[in-house]
C-alpha cells in the first residue's frame, strides 16, 4: 500500500489525477471505476486539466440510488454525466451507471456486475470512504466478498447525503452498489480522503482489523492500493505497518 499525504483537497485532486492520467496514457482504452460524492470532485477537476484523449476510455460508476426519477439532478447517473462524462470528454456510450430506476433492481444489479467482467474488469477504481467506513454503498455488515446488489442505506449515510437534497426525507432509502468482492477485483484501487472528520475512520480502515463492520478495511487485502489523503485526514494514521510506503511532499519513506 502507498499513501500520499498532501496539504489540501486541491493537492489530493492533482496527485490522484496524475495517477489516473498515467494509467490512461499507458492504456488509452482503460476501464476506469468512477465514484461520486464530494471527495472525487477535485480529482475530476484536475484530470480535466491534463491533455488526454479519453474518448476510448470506458467507465463504470460504483453505485446509484433506487427510485429517483430519470434525470433527477442528484441521481448518480446525472452526477456522472456532469462531472465525469462531459467534463472529461468521455464517450457517453462508454459510461455505465447502475439502473436505479429498473423495474427489477435486483436483476439490474446482477447484469451490471456481469457487464464489468465482460469489459475485462476495472483497471483503476477511484474510491472515497464514508464516516461509517463504507466504500461505494457497502454499509457496515456487508460481506467482504459481496457482489453488486441492492442495498439499504444506513441512517448515517442518508443524513450525510441529505446536503445534496432538499431534506432528509428526499434521500432514497435503497441503492444499487458494487459489492466489496466486485471492487476488490479491480487491478488498482485509488482511495481519496479529505478532512479531519475522516481521520478516525481512515485509521481504522487501514490499520485496524479487517472486518465487515468497517467495510473499507478490506482494502488491506488488495495487492495494489494507493491512498491520497490531506494532512487532516491522515493525522491518525499509524504507517509503521510493514509494506506501507508514505510519501509526504518529498522522498518516499518505507516503513
Amino acid at each position: 500500500m502507498e499513501i500520499f499525504v498532501v496539504p489540501d483537497a486541491a493537492a489530493i485532486g492533482a496527485v490522484a489525477a496524475g495517477i489516473i492520467a498515467a494509467v490512461v496514457r499507458s492504456k488509452p482504452d482503460a476501464v476506469l471505476g468512477v465514484a461520486t460524492g464530494g471527495s472525487p470532485l477535485p480529482v475530476y477537476a484536475a484530470l480535466a486539466g491534463h491533455r488526454l484523449d479519453l474518448s476510448r476510455v470506458r467507465a463504470f460508476a460504483l453505485d446509484e440510488y433506487v427510485g429517483l426519477p430519470a434525470g433527477h439532478p442528484e441521481s448518480y447517473g446525472e452526477v456522472v454525466r456532469r462531472e465525469v462524462t462531459e467534463r472529461l470528454g468521455l464517450d457517453p456510450g462508454h459510461v455505465r451507471v447502475p439502473v436505479g430506476g429498473a423495474e427489477d433492481p435486483e436483476r439490474a444489479a446482477v447484469e451490471y456486475d456481469t457487464s464489468i467482467r465482460a469489459a475485462g474488469g476495472i483497471d483503476l477504481q477511484l474510491l472515497g470512504i464514508g464516516h461509517n467506513g463504507h466504500i461505494a454503498f457497502n454499509e457496515p455488515g456487508s460481506a467482504l466478498d459481496s457482489r453488486t446488489r441492492v442495498e439499504t442505506l444506513a441512517a448515517r449515510t442518508r443524513e450525510a447525503n441529505a446536503r445534496y437534497f432538499g431534506s432528509l426525507s428526499e434521500v432514497p432509502e435503497r441503492c444499487i452498489t458494487q459489492g466489496l468482492g466486485t471492487i476488490m477485483e479491480a487491478r488498482h484501487l485509488l482511495l481519496v480522503v479529505h478532512g479531519q472528520d475522516k481521520a478516525a475512520i481512515l485509521a481504522e480502515a487501514l490499520s485496524g482489523p479487517v472486518s465487515a463492520e468497517c467495510p473499507a478495511s478490506v482494502l488491506q487485502r488488495h495487492p495494489h492500493v494507493t491512498v491520497v489523503a490531506d494532512e487532516s485526514a491522515a493525522s491518525q494514521l499509524a504507517p509503521e505497518k510493514a509494506g506501507v510506503t508514505v510519501r509526504v511532499a518529498g522522498p518516499a519513506i518505507s516503513v
